[in-house]
């Protein structure tokens, strides 16, 4: 059998939107796929420090996270990659000058940092576990690093952020826009030529907007019946609901399993 390389999406792939819970019979294809050879990783928009025990909890070893600025492969992170710094930068200076409060991820944690509680103030603490960080002295100009941002701007807000379209930028929630690496396919050629293997025998699973990257490249992209529209129609083939035990039928439907 020929090996494949495997990437699958997290949220509404290989786990349940409703309980965030793992469904078995998705595990149960990530073994068998293993145990047949295949090379199987996961393709997430979650940081890598966060991803990393969900795909420990998976059983496997590689991955392409922070939205395909970082790749792990056998356990080791490989590479990490920031946004980009200037662009970023210019972003925060012209938001803090509209008096909008800025949150600065800087490290590979759940931390962020802010000269004040502006933010918070303004649209309230995040949804997601964060330690919050309040450092008065905080330079913009002067930040080495930003892996993401995030910029009390609601979805709603009239307030004209000419810089907004610097960097892909997108809203998880409706009260704060995030800017963070959106670029899964570029994550997955990167891993791809890490480990010399041709990216035609990539095989991507996916349900939302945010795997649309991954779909419509050179290499087999596979939907969960539970995904969307645009999705679907650049998928090469649309499979059952996860919850229908999409992932374990595509599997055997194609012989990897």
């Amino acid at each position: 059998m020929q090996k494949k390389y495997f990437f699958f999406d997290i949220d509404g792939t290989l786990t349940d939107r409703a309980t965030n819970e793992i469904i078995p019979s998705a595990k149960q294809a990530l073994e068998e796929l293993q145990q047949k050879g295949h090379f199987v990783a996961i393709a997430t928009g979650r940081a890598h420090y966060k991803a990393r025990p969900i795909m420990e909890r998976l059983g496997l070893h590689n991955m392409v996270c922070a939205g395909g600025g970082a790749i792990v492969v056998d356990d080791q992170l490989i590479s990490n990659r920031p946004l980009a710094l200037e662009k970023a930068k210019q972003i925060a200076i012209e938001a803090d000058s509209l008096g909008l409060g800025v949150l600065f991820a800087t490290k590979d944690s759940d931390e962020v940092i802010s000269r004040d509680e502006l933010f918070i103030k303004q649209v309230g603490k995040r949804q997601e576990p964060t330690t919050y960080r309040i450092d008065s002295k905080l330079a913009i100009e002067e930040l080495e690093q930003i892996y993401k941002l995030y910029i009390a701007l609601p979805q709603t807000s009239k307030i004209e952020l000419t810089t907004k379209e610097l960097l892909p930028s997108l809203y998880y929630v409706p009260e704060y826009l995030m800017y963070q690496i959106d670029e899964k396919d570029r994550g997955i050629r990167e891993l791809m030529a890490y480990l010399h293997a041709p990216t035609e025998d990539v095989v991507v699973f996916g349900d939302d907007t945010n795997d649309l990257v991954m779909f419509g490249q050179e290499w087999f992209s596979i939907a969960m019946g539970n995904g969307t529209k645009a999705l679907k129609d650049k998928a090469d083939y649309i499979t059952a609901t996860n919850l229908e035990d999409g992932i374990y039928k595509a599997c055997q439907h194609f012989g990897w399993i």
